[in-house]
């Protein structure tokens, strides 16, 4: 998305606007708008992303993410699955439930950041494009499936324990 068009017209607006003002104001004009032109991408990049945030919480699971190439903004959107996209996945094994539903409308949005290693990144984001969907709504639905089956804590092993292993989830 080339910002632009969008830079010239407030470029030319300002000019109109202080043409009423006399050929000081004219001047005055001229020489704020070169050094305004970074202040007005950065603005109207701001207010691009607040859009792809509000467009996330209407589309999830789906995604919108607001991208940079160089000076220019470009939109990244990955539309929520359709039923058919889990037709061949594998159905939950009895007694086991399907990852949670997260309600997008329960409020504001956050950000965290989390530093991963390479590899475990690289599995990530494997796993969320066999299901098409974006690696953030992936460790969306990764964390809330990981609170809501209450495998978070870790409990001290006792000699009771050792060496048994219990795997549960829910595979696709």
């Amino acid at each position: 998305m080339d910002l632009t068009p969008y830079v010239t017209n407030l470029r030319n607006e300002l000019a109109v606007a202080a043409e009423a003002g006399g050929e000081d104001a004219r001047a005055l004009a001229e020489r704020l708008t070169a050094p305004l032109d970074s202040a007005v991408r950065l603005t109207l990049l701001e207010a691009l992303s607040a859009a792809a945030d509000e467009i996330t919480t209407d589309l999830a699971p789906g995604s919108v993410e607001l991208r940079l190439r160089g000076r220019e903004p470009g939109f990244i959107v990955t539309p929520p699955p359709t039923d058919e996209s889990f037709a061949g996945a594998a159905q939950p094994a009895a007694g086991m439930t399907p990852p949670p539903v997260l309600d997008a409308d329960d409020g504001a949005m956050a950000r965290i950041n989390v530093r991963l290693p390479e590899q475990l990144k690289a599995r990530i984001e494997e796993a969320a494009a066999n299901e098409k969907i974006s690696a953030n709504v992936w460790l969306v639905r990764a964390a809330a499936a990981a609170l809501d089956s209450g495998t978070t804590r870790r409990a001290e092993p006792n000699r009771a324990t050792v060496g048994a292993q219990h795997i549960t989830g829910w595979v696709r």
